[in-house]
């Protein structure tokens, strides 16, 4: 009985080996996608919270605002936080006022239409495509 089952093992590892490596590649990219959506979200805030202590509509702070969105910092150097992040996927920030007493100003910062690009064209015939998060905002007080 024991000469039967020579092997066996060996053959069901090779039968599942391909759906653990497509679950892994899944989860991986899952997790890449997730760490980029945060990282986007954060840098969106950050330039929120600079813009909400600038005057309104001032095209340096604007400039400088998209900067911190895209590279992390305020002169605009050194690599986007995120591959294919550029100065045509965050549009203008907006001021709003609502109230009448007290008024409240807030200003909003956008990324649109950003494209996460998967690692993986395919994995074993399962196509991979590409991720595009439309929206990523923020808003903040304005306190100027």
């Amino acid at each position: 009985m024991k000469k039967r089952q020579r092997g066996v093992a060996i053959v069901e590892f090779a039968l599942i080996l391909p759906f653990l490596l497509v679950l892994t590649f899944i989860t991986t990219e899952f997790g890449r996608a997730i760490w980029q959506y945060n990282t986007l979200t954060k840098s969106v805030r950050d330039s929120a919270r600079y813009l909400s202590i600038q005057t309104p509509e001032d095209p340096l702070a604007i400039a400088k605002a998209r900067n911190l969105t895209i590279y992390g910092n305020l002169t605009g150097t050194g690599t986007p936080l995120a591959a294919g992040l550029t100065t045509s996927n965050v549009p203008s920030p907006t001021w709003q006022t609502a109230g009448s007493g007290p008024v409240i100003k807030t200003v909003t910062v956008r990324i649109t239409n950003y494209t996460f690009d998967s690692m993986f064209v395919s994995v074993f015939g399962l196509p991979f495509g590409a991720v595009t998060f439309s929206d990523i905002s923020a808003t903040m007080r304005s306190y100027l």
